[in-house]
């Protein structure tokens, strides 16, 4: 792959949260240069003073474009990572939903023949996220019961052989039995560790961090609420500083006073914004499915019938980070962070969501920062076509 130069630009930077004039020089998909260099011979994108961001990184993502990772084949995976990348998410963790163990292996399988490439048509897919099974069935929100379980090492470690490499991410309830061995167990073979569909307490949920997790998912949401003398998980995942707390902005699982209640409550590194995104991300109101339930999506809410339980959600990433610069207050050049190093460093995963060299040549360029829209998609500083927002 020639050379690419992206000349002119407002480029961003994440070190000091503020837009730089430069150009940015990349080679093989990686950028060489940030500054006034611009090679003798290259590709050309001029910016004429539009701006230049990281791609973002979704962490929690279970489909997209009518396709769910629980069930996608190889090539249904290309046309997620495709759709991804054309919303501005440039890497995801492709996030498995309850199943039974030999489902989520065949799954694993179909997502690593893309993984483990370096894909320049559509989103890198970084690693796994595995939302289940090990959740509480009092909390299972939309999760099949019929495939939870209790937190089984021998298990984990069959999961784990075929989710190598990490990053390998793991969403569970850790007042379920066997819970402390899990856990470290995780942690020792290199991977990450949410607390989930819980109803733990708030000192079962500190517990659970001493023992090596690190993050909350989807925050507020199918855990132990808010209680002036019961204060649950949630108030955890409120007041550590140690722990990381997914959030969904779309203003349906969390309303936006919320999410300003959790920006505003956690240290600026320690939030994360996700979609939690189901199949019909990108696409008509009808009939889908999540976690093995039937889903109704009307006006892009998406419902389990008749319980009402919220069935993730059709949010891009990037419209989550616009919902959340609205929600708080927060200028795009301190809401970046939350959609792209945050994320990255979340899981372990090196070499994204930073315009910085040597870093993948993952970019976006927009036309605006106070009411940003996406004007054109780099992944490993290929375009990406058929940008259709």
């Amino acid at each position: 792959m020639a050379k690419v130069a992206f000349i002119g630009g407002k480029v961003f930077d994440s070190d000091t949260e503020s837009f730089i004039d430069a150009n940015v020089v990349c080679d093989g998909g990686y950028i060489e240069s940030i500054g006034e260099y611009i090679p003798d011979v290259c590709e050309r994108v001029y910016l004429d003073g539009k701006y230049l961001i990281p791609g973002l990184i979704d962490v929690h993502t279970h489909g997209i474009a009518g396709f769910d990772f629980n069930w996608a084949s190889e090539n249904d995976i290309k046309k997620m990572c495709h759709a991804y990348a054309k919303f501005g998410t440039t890497s995801v963790m492709a996030t498995l939903a309850s199943q039974t163990p030999t489902r989520l292996t065949n799954a694993v399988f179909a997502i690593n023949s893309n993984r483990l490439v370096d894909n320049k048509n559509g989103a890198n897919i970084l690693g796994i996220h595995l939302e289940g099974r090990y959740l509480n069935p009092e909390k299972k929100g939309a999760h099949n019961e019929e495939y939870l379980a209790e937190p089984n090492s021998e298990e984990l470690e069959g999961l784990a052989q075929v989710m190598q490499p990490a990053p390998m991410h793991f969403s569970m309830a850790p007042e379920l039995n066997g819970s402390e061995e899990f856990i470290k167990r995780i942690k020792a073979l290199g991977g990450t560790v949410g607390i989930a569909h819980t109803n733990a307490t708030y000192e079962e949920a500190e517990t659970a961090l001493d023992w090596g997790a690190t993050s909350f998912t989807h925050t507020f949401n199918a855990m132990t609420s808010i209680h002036h003398r019961m204060p649950g998980a949630t108030v955890s995942a409120l007041t550590s500083n140690r722990a990381y707390a997914e959030v969904i902005s779309d203003g349906e699982h969390l309303h936006p006073a919320i999410v300003n209640l959790i920006y505003k409550s956690k240290p600026s590194d320690k939030m994360v914004l996700i979609t939690d995104s189901m199949a019909a991300t990108g696409e008509p109101d009808g009939e889908y499915s999540i976690a093995g339930s039937p889903v109704t999506v009307t006006n892009g809410r998406a419902i389990i019938l008749p319980s009402g339980t919220i069935a993730g959600s059709t949010l891009t990433l990037f419209k989550g980070l616009t919902n959340f610069m609205r929600f708080c207050k927060v200028p795009l050049t301190k809401a970046l962070k939350y959609a792209t190093t945050n994320p990255a460093r979340m899981v372990g995963a090196s070499m994204v969501g930073k315009i910085s060299k040597n870093y993948r040549a993952d970019l976006i360029v927009i036309n605006d920062v106070e009411n940003p829209e996406i004007e054109a998609v780099y992944v490993g500083a290929n375009k990406i076509g058929d940008l259709m927002i």
